[in-house]
Order: structure tokens, then sequence, then C-alpha cells
């Protein structure tokens, strides 16, 4: 296996054909195809499938590729160190749950860090998916919450992944709600005083079990539901409605304005707030940073 089947592996699962990535290294079709072929002989799997309008990853060439991107980051930035090589286009991704904190952390990681060229993403996607990003190194870091309700499914889930959770800090409920909603002026919330109100909530996909519900207590009954994919709908709601969600309380005005406000919500219960990591990987440069950073801003909190 050498670096330059890696640099072939990246290139095809990018131009999805091999055409056009023969064209970027100036070689044959053939010559690239037999140094893949050659490569998946070697490590005894099938990267791609061919078909007629291209190539595809399967499942197992899906997980190589990850691993692939991480030794060609690391390369890059040692040929940039030792080398004098010129900057390289910097590469991180991160998938989280939709937290603004994690969001915080991602600027401030690009504002110190992301130099001249970057590829740097963010992904604030369902649960089941911050699982299999990691897992298959899509993204170095995953950030998603453990409670009572779902922690049993959820480790026996990231340890069947090869991931480790580390814990962040721990955040007791809060209620999101517009300011200009009659919740905003009490101090403190019960779920009594949430009843008559649409409850907000990301929905999950094809595991939309509460096990993987971004919301804790969403199991309780709701005469009005509403599952949505993003933030800024999820907020636009909370002040078109006077919708609710329940969430960790955590909320950066600068980022996502003055108008949403977090209460306190009177329940026995918490969120263990933490981040993934795969073991069989060490997070890179940029992943050990955005750690740091996150617990920077965890610490403001």
């Amino acid at each position: 296996m050498t670096l330059q089947q890696l640099r072939y592996v990246t290139a095809v699962a990018d131009a999805r054909t091999i055409r056009k990535a023969a064209q970027k290294f100036y070689i044959s079709q053939p010559s690239l195809t037999n140094s893949i072929h050659e490569l998946e002989q070697e490590l005894g799997l099938t990267i791609f499938h061919r078909t007629n309008r291209g190539v595809v990853l399967t499942p197992e060439g899906d997980v190589f590729l990850g691993y692939a991107r991480q030794v060609l980051a690391q390369v890059g930035l040692i040929e940039e160190k030792y080398l004098g090589s010129a900057p390289t286009r910097h590469q991180f991704c991160v998938s989280a749950q939709h937290y603004s904190f994690a969001v915080e952390a991602f600027v401030q990681l690009l504002k110190e860090y992301g130099g001249e060229e970057y590829d740097f993403r963010i992904r604030e996607t369902q649960t089941y998916e911050i699982i299999e990003d990691v897992a298959h190194l899509r993204s170095e870091v995953g950030i998603l919450y453990l409670n009572h309700d779902n922690e049993t499914i959820l480790r026996k889930v990231i340890r069947e992944h090869d991931l480790n959770f580390t814990l962040l800090f721990t955040a007791k409920p809060h209620v999101f709600v517009s300011t200009s909603s009659p919740l905003a002026q009490k101090a403190s919330l019960t779920l009594k005083d949430l009843k008559p109100y649409p409850r907000l909530s990301y929905e999950q996909g094809e595991h939309n079990s509460f096990y993987f519900s971004e919301e804790i207590l969403s199991t309780l009954d709701s005469k009005k539901d509403i599952q949505v994919r993003d933030r800024a709908t999820l907020f636009n709601l909370l002040i078109g409605l006077d919708g609710y969600t329940i969430c960790s309380g955590v909320i950066s005005e600068a980022l996502n304005g003055p108008n949403i406000r977090a209460i306190p919500l009177q329940v026995d219960d918490s969120m263990e707030i933490g981040y993934l990591t795969h073991k069989q990987m060490q997070p890179g440069r940029f992943g050990k940073q955005y750690i740091e950073i996150l617990k920077s801003c965890i610490q403001q909190v």
C-alpha cells in the first residue's frame, strides 16, 4: 500500500468516475484502475463497485476512505512543516446535535487555525448519523448527550461502532421559548405549563425511537407535535407559533440572536453532554484543537 494509492482512492471517491480522477493525475484510466485493483487485492476488500454511471463506494470502502483521508491529512501537515511544501488545504469535520456551543467552537477554530485555504465542515445532524460519521471517520469528533433514558442503548451502539464517549459537562433541562411567548416571563417552568403549546423536536429519520431523540422527556404525551430538520426552522417556529423545545439551555445570543430565551424546567433529570472519538484513530491536529476550544466554551457557560 502506498500514499499514491490512497490519493487515487480519495480522488476517485470525490470525482465519482475513473476518467475524471485519472485526468487529475495525468495518467491513463487503465493505470489508475490497476493501481486501485492491486490495493484491493492486497487488503482483501472491494473499495468501489463499478457501474455504467461511474463508481460507488462499497460499505467497507466507505470505512477505508475515512482512514485514507486521515492518513493523507497528517502527511500533508508533515510535508508542510518539515519539507517546506506549500500550505495544504486544511480539512476538518465535526458532527453534532444542535448545540450553539458546538458552532461557537467551530467558528473559533476557523478564526484561529483555518489558514489561507481550508475545507472545514460542521454537520448538525441526526443522532445515529453522528455515530456513523465518527465510526466511518467522516468526522473526527461527534457531539451528543446521554441521560438515564437513552444511556443503555446509546452506549451499546457507541461500543458496537468502536467509539469512545467523553463527558464535557452535565446540564439541567431547560426550555427554549421565544421572548414574546406567554411563558417567557416565568423564572422556571413545569411540564404542566408546557401542555397548551406546540412541542418542537428534531426528527431522527429511520432511527426515530426515543433513544435517539435529541430532546429529553420525548416520551411524554403532547397534543401538538412538530418535527424539523434544522435549527433555524425550529427557532422560527418557536417565535411564530409560541412553541417550545426542551434542551440543555446553552445558547449563544451572538450566533442565534436575542429572541430566544432559555428557562429552567422543574424536572428531576439531567443531560450528560460529551463528544465521540474513534478508538482506533486519535483526533488529528484540528480535532484536538476543536476539543480544547469546546472545553473553553463550556467553561464560559
